[in-house]
């Protein structure tokens, strides 16, 4: 992944140093060339299926970022109102988004049917209930899937896991099977659609393999018993490269998996990918506040913390860390790369072998464009960092850096009390 930094320190075609000359840092920054590579080379993976791309915004929801996918004919994985709001003003369809999660309220499950959005995926029969209160309230249908749990181990995080039985997400086959029976009582849901997701990183497609055996064996089961499965979505969570010894799934290794396990199915098939299409293609670009040497270790206090970037903090996760410049024939020194945040837990790498670096130096936290941005948030009353979109050696801002005014500007002080 250091392969996307060329040896002069440009990434997409922009020099990074005189970017961050003009923006500041911290600072997000990604390739949209490598973006639409990732998204067209799905694409040709699934050429031949009916297939669609359902995006999984959580993984990074930037209007421009989101825009982008929705040129190269992506549509929307979203988990909450707020989604669905980002993904319809960057131009993507109703039609071609997708309503997952485990707890959607009312309000959302109402706005959803009125923008019309293409599908639910129910993960609970109180969660079916509710939208057919809802929809018979409207007078409409809503069109819905239910995602079970195969009860799979993804062999990824913990933290990450989804379709393990003890996991909170989907339903048992078992249920999946009764609520098919009695899908008469939802007269305003077509239950028509089956959906799984096995949990995210995953680099080895053994457990995929395994949980679509699963989602088709049930597949023909049903349409045995008469019940029409017009879409099947095999959810998302392809891993990537973070470190050396991790590979990335192959799109076409991938693709050939769907297409051995639903050979025979006619409806339309959907994938969720969210960090396989945008990790790579992000840069956390940082500079070095100073180096600290204590008792053991050596610190390189840099000026982006766990408020900007929090996947190690929050699970351990590495991501390879360069330094932007010429580090021919440079000493090599371990660091602990750490963030100016009161937390010990503020810390990007441990023991890392990084070239030598004084305050001033320019690094890059590698791969974080899926899960950086979109988890930060202003702890210790940090704002958020800009963000910025590469392409052909240009750039364009998509997110400005947020100031003490706006980060504070929802607040106001207790002159105005009211009676609950």
């Amino acid at each position: 992944m250091s392969g996307l930094i060329g040896n002069t320190g440009t990434f997409a075609g922009v020099d990074l140093a005189a970017l961050v000359a003009r923006e500041g840092t911290p600072l997000y920054a990604y390739s949209a060339p490598a973006i639409r590579e990732r998204v067209r080379a799905l694409r040709a993976a699934l050429a031949g299926m009916d297939a669609g791309i359902r995006y999984a915004v959580k993984a990074n929801g930037n209007g421009a970022i989101l825009r982008l996918l929705a040129e190269e004919g992506a549509g929307a994985d979203i988990v909450s109102g707020g989604e669905m709001q980002r993904a319809l003003r960057a131009g993507i369809a109703a039609a071609d988004i997708v309503f997952s999660g485990v707890g959607k309220t009312d309000a959302e499950i109402d706005a959803a049917l009125a923008a019309g959005i293409g599908r639910f995926n129910v993960e609970s029969r109180a969660e079916l209930d509710a939208i057919q209160r809802i929809a018979a309230a409207r007078g409409c249908t809503a069109v819905a899937s239910v995602r079970i749990n195969p009860d799979v181990d993804a062999l990824t995080h913990a933290k990450i896991s989804t379709g393990k039985a003890e996991n909170k997400f989907g339903v048992s086959i078992a249920e999946a099977r009764g609520w098919f029976d009695a899908k008469a009582q939802w007269p305003n849901v077509r239950l028509d659609g089956l959906h799984m997701h096995i949990g995210s990183q995953l680099l080895s497609l053994d457990p995929v393999r395994e949980a679509l055996a699963r989602m088709a064996a049930f597949w023909k089961e049903l349409a045995a018993a008469g019940h029409d499965i017009a879409s099947i979505d095999v959810g998302g969570g392809l891993g990537v490269r973070y470190r050396d010894g991790e590979q990335a799934p192959d799109a076409f290794d991938y693709a050939a998996l769907i297409r051995e396990a639903l050979h025979g199915f006619a409806g339309r098939i959907l994938v969720e990918p969210g960090r396989w299409l945008v990790a790579e293609a992000g840069v956390l670009l940082s500079r070095v506040l100073l180096v600290k040497r204590g008792e053991a270790r050596r610190f390189l206090v840099l000026d982006a913390a766990m408020n900007d970037l929090l996947r190690p903090s929050l699970y351990e996760a590495w991501h390879d860390i360069v330094r932007i410049g010429d580090n021919t024939g440079c000493e090599r020194l371990a660091y602990d790369v750490v963030g100016p945040v009161c937390e010990t837990g503020d810390t990007f790498a441990q023991n890392r072998e990084l070239p030598r670096c004084e305050a001033g130096d320019l690094v890059a936290i590698l791969g974080a464009g899926a899960y950086g941005a979109s988890m930060a948030s202003t702890y210790n009353s940090r704002p958020l960092a800009a963000e910025v979109l590469l392409d052909d050696g240009r750039y364009a801002l998509i997110r400005r850096r947020q100031d003490f005014d706006a980060m504070i500007a929802d607040e106001r002080p207790a002159d105005e009390w009211r009676s609950a």
